[in-house]
Parts: C-alpha cells; sequence; structure tokens
C-alpha cells in the first residue's frame, strides 16, 4: 500500500504491523515477495522486479532489522517463493529462469544452520490482545499470546504454540448490534445511543413463517455479534415479549406458469405454480379457476408446493384466478393465458394498381385465424417504422407515384410470418369490370392464390386478343361471390403526353370489341367453357386519376383569368 488519501498503484510500498493491525510500520519502498518461515520467526524479502537477483533479505524480529544473503552465484529472474508444508519449516525454494528462454531455475535455501538452538520458555515473552481503544476484552474474551523475545537466536519447532491464556469477559453494551429492521440513533450528551425500530419495521409483527397455534418473540431492538462469546454481565436482549401467532390473512399471493411462458399451444401441457409470501397457510382455502370451466378447491396449496397441471383444448384467451381465503382475509392473483395455434400461411392481398392519394384497403389473410391474439406490423415503402394493428387491413394512400413494396409481418404466440407486395401507383389508368359465367363459381375455392391465376389467364388472353402488350394490362379478381374482377387499363409509360389519350381511347375500344364479342374465355376442368364479358356492357370505362384535382382548380382559374381580362378590356374600350 501508500500513504495518502488514495490507493496509488505506481508506489507500492511494504509495511509490517506485531500486533494483530494496531499499528504499522514501513519495511520496504518496493514490492517484495514476501514468504513467513517457523511460525514467523523468520521472514524472507525478495524484491518484486523485471530485472535479476541474487540477494534476497530476511529477518528474525519481526521486521525490525534485515539482514541480506546471496542465495545464487548467477542472478535470475525471480518468479516466486515457495516453502515446504509446515509453518515450522525452515527450508524455502526460490523459482525463476536465468533467461526468458531458458528452463526453470530451483534455488534451495535452508536457514537451519543459522540457528544454534531451539527456543525455551525464557526465550517467550506474553502479549496480551488490545483493539485501538486500549480494551482487552474482544469479541467476548481477553486472549494472552507468546511471543519470541526479539534478543532470542533460536528456533520455535513444531512444538510451538502461541496461545497462552483465554478468559471469558462479562457482556457489555458494545457486545451487541441492532437487530434487523432497527437502527441506532444519534446519541445525546448524558447517555448512549439507543437502537430504535425504522418507520418500516413493526418489531411486534409476527414472523412470515407463524403457524396458529405456535408462539413467537418479538426484537428488543438488540442482538449480541456473531461469534461473540461473552457471558452475564448486560443482556440487552432480555425481557423478549412472547406472542401467540395470530390468524393472518394471506398476502403476497402469485400464480405463475413453469417455464414463465404465457403463451402456449393447444393441447399443450401447461403447469401452474402458487405461491404465497404471507399469511396463515393451514386454515386457507385456494379457489382455481383455469378459465375454461374447470374449478377447483386446495387446501395447503402453497405449504405443499404441489402444482397444478391443465391442457386447453382450444384456441383464445383465457383468465385464470387463484382466490386465497380465511377468517382473517382474502387475496387473489390473476393471470391471462394465451392459447393460440402455431400460423401456418400468410397471404397479403392488395389492389396492384392504385391511382394517387385514393384509399387502398391492404389486408393479411392468416390461417388459422387467432382473433384478438395477432399482431399486425405493417411497413410502407422504405420506412423503418412498421404502423401497429390488431386488425388485419390497414386503410392508407400513396402520395407518390411509383412502384411502392408493402410488408406485413404477422406475430401470434412464439411464431411469426411474413408477406410483401408491390403497388403501382399511377396519375391516370382505366378500370374495366369484368364478369363470368356462373360455371366459375362452382370452382371458386376463395383464396388468393386462385385468383391470381385467373387474373393472369384473363390478361394474357386479352394481350393476345387485342394485341397490347400485356404489361400494360392487369386482371385483378375480387374476393367472394359471385366471381368478379377489374381489368386494370394503364398507360404506355414511353409514349408521349399528346398522343396517350388517343391510344388510350383505342385500346379501351379494342379491349371492349374483344369482350362484347366473346372472344374471350378458356377451359375449366369439368367441361366447362367460361365465358369473360363485361359486367355492364353498355357502360364506359372508369377513369382513375389521383391528379383531377390538381386540373380541375387550374381549369377554373384561367376561366377567373379569363373573365377578368374580358372586363377589364370592356371597361377600357368604353372610355
Amino acid at each position: 500500500g501508500n500513504l495518502g488519501s488514495q490507493l496509488v498503484e505506481y508506489k507500492e510500498e511494504m509495511y509490517i504491523t506485531s500486533d494483530c493491525g494496531n499499528t504499522w510500520r514501513q519495511v520496504f519502498e518496493e514490492e517484495h515477495h514476501i514468504l513467513y518461515l517457523d511460525h514467523g520467526g523468520v521472514i524472507v524479502a525478495i524484491k518484486d522486479t523485471s530485472i535479476p537477483l541474487k540477494i534476497l533479505k530476511f529477518s528474525i524480529d519481526e521486521g525490525q532489522t534485515w539482514s541480506t544473503h546471496n542465495f545464487t552465484s548467477t542472478s535470475v529472474f525471480v518468479d516466486g517463493l515457495l516453502s515446504e508444508p509446515g509453518d515450522e519449516t525452515l527450508v524455502m525454494t526460490v523459482f525463476g529462469h536465468i533467461s526468458y528462454r531458458s528452463d526453470w531455475e530451483l534455488v534451495k535455501v535452508d536457514f537451519r544452520p543459522s540457528f544454534p538452538r531451539e527456543c525455551t520458555d525464557e526465550d517467550y515473552e506474553s502479549w496480551e490482545l488490545t483493539n485501538l481503544q486500549g480494551d482487552r476484552c474482544i469479541m467476548g474474551q481477553q486472549r494472552s499470546f507468546r511471543k519470541r523475545k526479539i534478543s532470542s537466536w533460536c528456533i520455535k519447532g513444531k512444538s510451538f504454540t502461541s496461545a497462552l491464556t483465554s478468559k471469558v469477559c462479562e457482556c457489555v453494551n458494545t457486545d451487541f448490534l441492532c437487530d434487523y429492521g432497527f437502527e441506532r440513533s444519534a446519541p445525546l450528551k448524558s447517555e448512549s445511543s439507543k437502537c430504535f425500530a425504522d418507520f418500516w419495521f413493526n418489531p411486534e409483527a409476527p414472523p412470515e413463517d407463524c403457524v396458529l397455534g405456535q408462539a413467537y418473540t418479538s426484537s428488543t431492538g438488540y442482538r449480541k455479534v456473531v461469534s461473540n462469546v461473552c457471558e452475564g454481565g448486560v443482556d440487552l436482549q432480555q425481557n423478549l415479549a412472547h406472542h401467540m401467532c395470530p390468524l393472518t390473512a394471506p398476502k403476497g399471493l402469485q400464480i405463475s406458469i413453469r417455464g414463465e411462458s404465457l403463451a402456449v399451444r393447444p393441447g399443450e401441457d401447461i403447469t401452474f405454480i402458487v405461491q404465497q409470501e404471507q399469511g396463515d397457510v393451514l386454515s386457507t382455502k385456494y379457489q382455481v379457476d383455469l378459465g375454461d370451466g374447470f374449478k377447483a378447491i386446495y387446501v395447503n396449496l402453497t405449504m405443499t408446493g404441489e402444482p397444478i397441471r391443465h391442457r386447453y383444448e382450444n384456441p383464445g384467451i383465457y383468465r385464470v384466478s387463484v382466490k386465497a381465503e380465511n377468517v382473517a382475509g382474502h387475496n387473489e392473483a390473476v393471470v391471462f393465458v394465451q392459447v393460440t395455434s402455431p400460423l401456418q400461411a400468410l397471404n397479403l392481398e392488395v389492389v396492384p394498381v392504385i391511382g394517387r392519394n385514393q384509399e387502398v384497403n391492404l389486408t393479411a389473410i392468416i390461417l388459422p385465424k387467432n382473433p384478438n391474439l395477432t399482431v399486425f406490423y405493417w411497413w410502407i415503402g422504405n420506412n423503418l417504422q412498421p404502423l401497429l394493428t390488431l386488425e388485419n387491413f390497414l386503410v392508407t394512400t400513396f402520395t407518390e407515384t411509383g412502384d411502392v413494396r408493402v410488408t406485413v409481418q404477422v406475430s401470434c404466440g412464439s411464431s411469426m410470418l411474413q408477406d410483401s407486395k408491390v403497388v403501382h401507383v399511377f396519375d391516370h389508368f382505366h378500370v374495366l369490370p369484368l364478369k363470368f359465367t356462373k360455371h366459375l363459381d362452382m370452382y371458386n375455392p376463395d383464396i388468393p392464390e386462385w385468383r391470381e391465376d385467373i387474373g393472369r389467364v384473363v390478361t394474357r388472353l386479352l394481350a393476345k386478343e387485342t394485341s397490347i402488350p400485356e404489361e400494360t394490362l392487369m386482371t385483378v379478381v375480387k374476393p367472394g361471390l359471385p366471381t368478379a374482377a377489374d381489368l386494370h387499363v394503364l398507360l404506355p409509360a414511353n409514349q408521349p403526353k399528346k398522343k396517350r389519350s388517343i391510344t388510350s381511347d383505342k385500346r379501351i375500344a379494342a379491349i371492349k370489341q374483344a369482350l362484347n364479342a366473346h372472344n374471350i374465355s378458356f377451359f375449366l376442368r369439368g367441361g366447362y367453357w367460361v365465358l369473360v364479358t363485361l359486367a355492364d356492357s353498355g357502360s364506359d370505362s372508369q377513369r382513375i386519376g389521383g391528379g383531377s384535382g390538381y386540373w380541375a382548380i387550374v381549369v377554373l382559374f384561367v376561366i377567373c383569368l379569363v373573365a377578368v381580362g374580358a372586363f377589364i378590356l370592356y371597361k377600357f374600350k368604353r372610355q
């Protein structure tokens, strides 16, 4: 260590004590390897350094004076010191190496020839253990030891014992500490400090394991120091108050699931564990309701630690409750268990073509359906922050044209699935409603994959019949019955704006002509031909445009501007 307000790593001085730590004196200014021989009669020290050494220091007078000894003719890098088994040995070994690449070097040092004889009774003096205040009674006893005189040059040997006498002391106030829940007050001038109960502690309260019919004692605020052996004298633990254990209401009731998982699968075994922190357990009844119609009453449930095993067959949320009740009161614990089937399939349904600023419904179809137990995470475009819903749909709008990726993640219990679709956002496109002959309804399973297949077939047939590029046509079959669809006619991206409306009109006319002429049909299993026609042959196509409101405002502004200009010109001519 070092002298100062804090420990300094680079200043590692060596200190020694001869009175069990009451006083200390410095012996070295640097760190040393230390070894005690002959019950501490010889203290050996070698400097802990990175340079090779061949000199050791030793002291036979408790570090008062030090002698040197050349333990080797060749300097070695010292790694440590070892002594033979037993405290009485005077043989030690220095181990190290001559160079960093050499093998181990062991040097044996024997101090026995340095001592002419073994110690006798005249070579020892008695010494009494005291504390910093000079009190001889420490931990309830007064002990004296014998030490070899500094002037004696002899070996203590195997038969040496340091303890001389031990006498038990009478107890005094310092042999006691404040008991649990008590704190020592600031002492007054006229008297010593006393232990008082803290504000949160009730010393007369029964212990947690107090059973009705048994007795317990309340603390006076003091307890004897652990390992203190004092007897008689002052007894701050006397006059303990004795009480009978009362009937206490249950408190701290808890119900948990083994494995700590609140989400299980149908048919999976689940184990409930009921625990009670306080209150009587022998006269307490426990009413258990597992939420699916199973109810039972238990006795000694928390004392025996017997778990409750159960199995839920159907998905859902189950409220599991345990009510502990006796004459003194009651307590209740509740836990909600989610029984969910693992997700097997997820399909994101969304209209692939949508107008800018037009509302669109994003729908996630999952199997199996777990109502109130599923969380949906929606990512729109490149947004890293998802939208969370408990419903399987989300209504949103797209403010920019282009391709937007929509991703949905579905979480239910410990299972999670993901699906993603791309939505094409346009300013303008046409929509033609389509219908099919009734034979198709018989084979309509109303699943997303089937609807996508039918849509691709119709698009391919229309493109082939009308010679319109297939990438500008998209058929979307609607869910439900009767089977219906919408044909989206997209504007070519590489065509000049002035020619787009003329070309679009020609394509719409060609599509209507093919549909009205009953040229679009496909063969269905079972020997049926399915005919695709317009849902209303007399109606025009619906023109969708996300920017129509903007152009209407521009037209109105131009009309108003022309009107104001004409009015000003009229006034100018009259003048």
